[in-house]
């Protein structure tokens, strides 16, 4: 749809998503990408495009430290069992999706509920997207980095209290006008089984399986 293949809608995906999240730059790797976050619970995440068994079982038996993760776009099913001990998948299966940005206004926005206040701004790179209730507080939000003619929507939730009233909708609407305008022409996201009805409501469309492996701690003894 708008990538050769998967490596390459990859390649345009890390990018994006290092910088939404503040990371160091993507580094290069005979098998994919290494991407330094830093955070406690989530020091390194390696981005296999083209993960096969031999590559993940020879990556995770040398990766000792716990915190580091594992993205493979294949089937969980496949990289849970090629994984080394000490490896699990918390997260359950997810998708890389993908779409067509249309060029600005180029769709009727979505209308915002009453008594809700949208805000927008960017910050190294990222645009910001926040909707707010009356009384102040957080409703939804979302964010996005545009890297060349791609942008990455990222961080994409709507607190429980407030869904089902079109927050969702508003929020990416939002995002792919904000990426178009600054000239991004293709979009990508990491989707969760419960964000994908949300985001294909909206044009978006699967483009490969996402699976997440993750280094904890040995045991004790």
């Amino acid at each position: 749809m708008h990538f050769t293949s998967t490596s390459e809608a990859v390649h345009a995906w890390v990018h994006g998503w290092a910088l939404s999240r503040g990371a160091a730059e993507p580094v290069r790797r005979p098998w994919g990408y290494t991407v330094h976050l830093g955070h406690p619970g989530h020091t390194t995440s390696h981005v296999l495009p083209t993960a096969d068994e031999a590559t993940v079982r020879e990556l995770t038996g040398s990766t000792t430290g716990p915190g580091v993760r594992v993205k493979a776009f294949v089937p969980a099913k496949s990289l849970a069992s090629w994984t080394a001990p000490g490896w699990s998948l918390p997260d359950p299966p997810g998708f890389l999706m993908s779409t067509t940005l249309r060029g600005p206004r180029a769709h009727t926005p979505p209308p915002l509920p009453g008594g809700y206040r949208l805000r927008t701004w960017t910050d190294s790179g990222v645009v910001h997207v926040r909707v707010h209730a009356s009384d102040g507080t957080a409703a939804a939000r979302g964010q996005t980095a545009v890297t060349s003619t791609g942008a990455v929507v990222d961080k994409v939730e709507t607190h429980p209290a407030h869904r089902r009233r079109g927050l969702g909708r508003v929020i990416m609407h939002t995002l792919a006008e904000a990426a178009a305008t600054r000239g991004a022409t293709t979009g990508l996201l990491a989707s969760t089984p419960e964000g994908r009805a949300l985001y294909e409501s909206t044009g978006w469309q699967v483009a490969a399986p996402l699976a997440n492996a993750l280094r904890g701690p040995d045991p004790a003894g």
